[in-house]
């Protein structure tokens, strides 16, 4: 079932429910990190002809924060129509692999926030204040490396609300087990 509330497509599903904090935090989250690097994560200095990555002068910084983005921001809508698509699935054994491979991808992608959250922070914990001595992109940088630490929080309470649905799913795998439906005459 889905709910348009507010302005904000919100998707009520009745296996659970992981998709407003996967789809709507793990975007916007994803989307202030990529946005913020690109943006103002890149710096011209007047001596030098090409510009610099503003974390310690490091480019895979800035490469590593833009790429985890743009690539959790498209797994946000992959997952997004697994999860529309989710209570057409009949079979309980398909369910139960949607649920493991979310379970999985949501705790891969807390672990790259992780090493992102910690990459992002240590560059910018020793970048040279001569390499940037009007302070541009400042703002820019602690916030990334902010909504970096946020996303970890996100993508681990998405892995376990997968991991209570998997829960659910085996449960009710066992009870048509042991209680099936009766064939209609």
């Amino acid at each position: 079932m889905l709910v348009l509330e507010l302005g904000i497509l919100e998707c009520a599903p009745s296996w659970g429910g992981s998709w407003v904090w996967r789809c709507w935090r793990g975007q916007l989250f994803s989307i202030v990190v990529f946005g913020s690097i690109v943006n103002e994560g890149y710096l011209n200095s007047a001596s030098e002809g090409e510009e610099f990555c503003i974390y310690n002068r490091n480019p895979n910084a800035c490469s590593y924060g833009v790429a985890v983005g743009v690539l959790a921001f498209l797994t946000c809508l992959l997952y997004l129509a697994l999860d529309v698509y989710f209570p057409q699935i009949s079979s309980v054994k398909d369910r139960k692999k949607a649920v493991l491979s979310d379970i999985g991808v949501s705790a891969f992608w807390a672990f790259l926030w992780f090493v992102g959250f910690c990459y992002l922070a240590n560059q910018w914990q020793v970048s040279k204040p001569k390499d940037n001595p009007l302070n541009e992109g400042t703002d820019a940088a602690r916030a990334a490396i902010a909504f970096s630490f946020f996303s970890i929080f996100t993508w681990s309470l998405t892995a376990a609300l997968a991991v209570q649905r998997f829960k659910d799913l085996t449960f009710q795998e066992e009870y048509s087990t042991l209680f099936p439906t009766p064939a209609q005459p």
